[in-house]
């Protein structure tokens, strides 16, 4: 469900009304959208609980996915009486953008600050948590970063957080630089879906979803996230605020040692580390055990660290 006193003020988030389209043809008019510092028109969703907010949540997903596939992530945050936002990257989903192509990954950290700038405007009495998964892992770090006052708390899910120490050599560090300025189109391969979680049916859906991005992934985009990860490392330390993390440790997709690399490296004194035994990279996706346990666990650390309910 919308809220629908979020999207009046997205969709008049630029001056000018143009009969602009999503990539699937429908007109942004019509959706909740913001339009981003480049004039991209990024859609966005929004569920908001029936009794008053006791903070925003702002879901921050992984590359190539979009944010319809976290209905149930965020429909668990309601329950809590959490006001919950997100919106598809520039390039993603129903938003515009060649598939999976931006100029530097920043831009993603741009336009999800900008969007965190409109909620937290809007609701200035309220405190923001972030839930991030994947590749949003390190857009919510710096997004934390940049907004310390307003930020209550991240949820990671697997978090990209630093490269695999046999494909981060100097020597391999430098051949992809070098393909990165002769073939910076090169395929690289495809995800595998099946890494993705122990569950058929999550694996099917994703597979079926014409949402998700089902090409090869390019050197440039690559070494775009390669570049983002070694920037990364000077900031992990000032991330301060309450951090839950979860990863499985049979993820064949984020680095589980990008996550103990988080856990002790931040400075942050309220933090946890849940490691899941033979799970894979979507916990929240993963058998229906883990994603419950996930859900549940989730709960409880919000519950020790928001406002009570007025009765």
């Amino acid at each position: 469900m919308c809220a629908k006193s979020c999207c009046c003020c997205c969709m008049t988030a630029g001056l000018e009304k143009k009969s602009r389209v999503t990539p699937q043809g429908l007109f942004y008019d019509d959706l909740p959208h913001f339009i981003n510092a480049d004039g991209n028109y990024l859609f966005c969703r929004y569920w908001e609980p029936p009794t008053p907010p006791r903070a925003l949540v702002m879901i921050v997903y992984g590359a190539g996915e979009h944010s319809g596939r976290y209905v149930g992530v965020a429909t668990m945050f309601v329950k809590h009486s959490l006001f919950v936002f997100t919106h598809d990257f520039v390039g993603h989903g129903q938003s515009e953008g060649e598939r999976l192509v931006v100029s530097d990954l920043s831009v993603y950290i741009r336009d999800c600050l900008q969007h965190f700038d409109m909620m937290t405007k809007s609701h200035p009495q309220l405190k923001v948590f972030l839930f991030a998964h994947s590749m949003g892992g390190l857009i919510a770090i710096h997004v934390a970063n940049e907004r310390q006052d307003d930020v209550a708390g991240v949820i990671f899910i697997a978090p990209l957080v630093s490269m695999n120490p046999e494909s981060a050599t100097p020597i391999k560090m430098f051949c992809a630089k070098v393909m990165y300025h002769m073939f910076p189109n090169l395929s690289l391969g495809y995800l595998e879906p099946r890494l993705l979680a122990r569950s058929q049916k999550e694996v099917r859906k994703y597979i079926l979803d014409p949402l998700n991005y089902h090409s090869a992934y390019k050197m440039k985009f690559a070494v775009q996230v390669l570049h983002a990860l070694i920037k990364l490392q000077k900031i992990i330390p000032t991330l301060s605020c309450p951090i839950l993390i979860f990863h499985g440790d049979a993820d064949k997709l984020c680095d589980i040692r990008g996550s103990i690399l988080l856990f002790e490296k931040a400075a942050s004194t309220d933090k946890t580390l849940k490691i899941f035994k033979k799970a894979f990279h979507q916990l929240h996706f993963d058998t229906p055990e883990v994603a419950a346990e996930v859900f549940r666990l989730i709960g409880m650390w919000l519950e020790e660290r928001l406002p009570r309910e007025e009765l």
